[in-house]
């Protein structure tokens, strides 16, 4: 049920969103040098790396760490990357991983390859089993505002209570955060 869910969420998205992702691909173009799409590895389900687009938001060269371990994040935004990362505009093209099945729509956020406290936390908790969410329970409940442990205990409290319903809570609740831009940092 959940496959199906993100498989009609994501139709239905990629058809209403087409033209945006295509005026946010122009714009990225545009405005910086570089490819529109950074391309991340990511960890996935059962901690498999899977290669993660986002529309770029940073300039070519800046090191792959979370954007809280870069000195000056905002000196290596490009000049859109600030409104793309408010408005979540730069996370449009994971609609392809979930059509993959990379990711899902609901789950925890897929951590980079190098987090491996996250990565082992999660693993820890049996979280690692979970398919990598576009938004999930930790997102709606502080985003980038969390330290890793809260972070990690929002993910088994959604492991533990997972279901469609709760799913689709998720969903209303992120489109309510980002329409608010709450809890987002760059």
């Amino acid at each position: 049920m959940k496959r199906l869910f993100d498989l009609v969420l994501a139709a239905l998205a990629g058809i209403l969103l087409w033209v945006p992702v295509l005026l946010v691909a122009l714009w990225v173009r545009l405005t910086s040098k570089g490819p529109v799409l950074y391309w991340s590895d990511r960890v996935g389900r059962n901690n498999t790396i899977f290669k993660m687009p986002k529309f770029r938001t940073m300039r070519v060269g800046t090191p792959s760490v979370a954007t809280d371990l870069l000195g000056d994040a905002d000196g290596y935004l490009t000049p859109i990357g600030s409104f793309l990362r408010k408005s979540s505009l730069d996370e449009l093209p994971q609609l392809w991983s979930i059509i993959k099945g990379d990711m899902s729509f609901v789950g925890p956020r897929p951590a980079l390859f190098n987090q491996n406290d996250l990565i082992a936390l999660r693993t820890q908790q049996g979280v690692h089993a979970l398919v990598p969410g576009l938004t999930g329970w930790a997102q709606v409940n502080g985003r980038d505002e969390l330290l890793l442990p809260q972070k990690v205990a929002l993910d088994v409290e959604y492991l533990q209570q997972k279901s469609f319903c709760f799913d689709v809570k998720i969903v209303f609740l992120t489109f309510t955060k980002v329409i608010r831009r709450d809890n987002v940092s760059h």
